[in-house]
């Protein structure tokens, strides 16, 4: 499975752009703010239907425009699957494969897996526990759909939950038996998600620890650990104990919505006693981990995104990137750098087809196939 094509229409900062992409290494090279990190992003709306960074659709349409459409063709064992996503301001977003526009987004979900390593990822390690469940929600519904509609009813019956304790001072109070229904609807789909998280986290805890030795080539020890209430009490349990307290605070204080994934460095946070080196090299580790398991689950090895990471890492971690790189662990790659001289020099020598994308402020994308890292 690769990218062949790509076209972007008033999509961030790029008005129009259309590329032909090479199965193996494709490299976008310029200056800050001439938009490589944005056609990443496009890539991430054809294979999850949402940009990797920023959740309110619009604010993904160019500037003083009203809509978007990012569209490709996605080669397949199967053949050639045509998509398209587009967005318009004050209208649903609508995605299509083949001319049939889906019903629910949540279908399309894992048909084409993904992998992005980028510098935001640090929020990761500095931002609260909604960020780290966001990247493990979007990690396993790549590959589990039954997991991703386990999660979306959870979040449905927790929202119609949440109204009716809001609407209890209204009211004089509420009957516990009015939440019941909603209760039940908790306990069904947050159990069945923690325990698709718990066991999944036992795969990938071994894969993040051998990567970051791979990559760190030193003695540290580091943990990711999956903290959940539920792995103390059963969901029933623990909605009876809170609720005078979600009754008091207006919304449901317990549940799976509160789980949180702890990064650790030598049986210490990963926050606050690793260096910048540390937590890239954690996180690094944590992507890699993240493509291995989804490439074994899904089947199919994911397009790997490397966001402006060559710039962010010193000469030990690059090396073990280009090592796997090199080996054929991936399959489709897209990087995005400022210096084209200095991915040259690290490209050239892999024995894979390599396409370089320049890319300019107010000058189209031109391109060129390094012919010579043509394996042969």
């Amino acid at each position: 499975m690769h990218l062949s094509h790509l076209s972007l229409f008033q999509f961030r900062n790029h008005r129009e752009a259309e590329l032909a992409l090479g199965a193996q290494v494709n490299c976008f090279t310029g200056p800050n703010g001439v938009g490589k990190t944005n056609l990443l992003d496009a890539v991430h709306y054809l294979s999850l239907s949402k940009s990797y960074f920023e959740p309110t659709d619009t604010h993904n349409v160019l500037k003083g425009e009203e809509v978007f459409m990012v569209k490709g063709t996605m080669a397949t064992d199967a053949g050639d699957d045509d998509l398209v996503c587009s967005v318009r301001k004050g209208h649903r977003k609508v995605l299509s494969r083949n001319r049939k526009e889906y019903e629910r987004l949540a279908d399309h979900v894992g048909r084409y897996p993904v992998v992005m390593i980028t510098p935001y990822d640090g929020q990761l390690v500095l931002e609260g526990s909604e960020v780290r469940r966001r990247f493990l929600d979007g990690l396993i519904s790549q590959f589990d759909r039954a997991y991703l509609d386990a999660l979306l009813r959870y979040n449905r019956a927790m929202a119609h939950r949440n109204q009716l304790l809001k609407q209890a001072w209204k009211n004089g109070g509420l009957d516990r038996s009015a939440a019941e229904p909603w209760d039940e609807q908790l306990i069904q789909h947050g159990e069945a998600v923690h325990a698709v998280r718990k066991s999944f986290m036992e795969e990938l805890v071994p894969l993040l620890e051998s990567h970051y030795q791979g990559i760190s080539s030193g003695p540290e020890q580091v943990k990711l650990s999956y903290r959940s209430e539920l792995g103390e009490k059963p969901l029933r349990e623990l909605l009876n104990e809170a609720w005078s307290r979600d009754l008091a605070a207006e919304h449901t204080t317990v549940g799976i919505h509160r789980d949180d994934l702890l990064f650790t460095l030598e049986g210490q946070p990963l926050k606050r006693y690793g260096s910048q080196g540390q937590q890239k090299t954690f996180l690094i580790a944590l992507k890699l981990a993240q493509f291995d398991l989804t490439a074994a689950r899904a089947g199919q090895r994911p397009i790997l995104l490397l966001d402006d990471i060559f710039d962010k890492i010193d000469p030990q971690r690059m090396r073990h990137l280009l090592q796997l790189l090199g080996g054929g662990r991936f399959g489709q790659v897209l990087i995005t750098d400022t210096d084209a001289r200095r991915m040259h020099h690290v490209l050239d020598g892999l024995k894979l087809d390599v396409r370089f994308f320049h890319m300019a402020h107010d000058h189209p994308i031109t391109s060129e196939t390094l012919e010579s890292t043509v394996a042969r």
